[in-house]
């Protein structure tokens, strides 16, 4: 398990929680007079699409209509590629082939 994310608010990591599949464990700490909490799971594209991260939304979005792609699309999912590489290094997962 690895940090997949963080929350200041107590609920809204509860909820986060209840959405990933796999291994899980929200742990609180106190930093100052505030109280932050840590989201660990299993780092896999479905639990961050879950989570709503990386815009993981709006690329399923871009590729579910790329054969009619403007130029703007083209270069927002170059951005969002450009990101998940950088996610994908430090989780030590791949970003699959057909995203690319």
């Amino acid at each position: 398990m690895k940090l997949l994310n963080t929350y200041d608010d107590h609920d809204e990591a509860e909820e986060a929680a209840e959405k990933l599949t796999g291994d899980k464990r929200l742990a609180s700490e106190r930093d100052a007079t505030v109280v932050i909490y840590n989201l660990f799971g299993i780092p896999s594209w479905g639990n961050f699409h879950r989570l709503g991260m990386y815009n993981l939304g709006e690329l399923k979005s871009l590729l579910e209509r790329r054969a009619t792609w403007q130029l703007n699309d083209q270069a927002r999912h170059t951005e969002i590629l450009a990101s998940l590489t950088t996610v994908s290094k430090n989780f030590g997962i791949e970003v699959p082939g057909h995203w690319l």
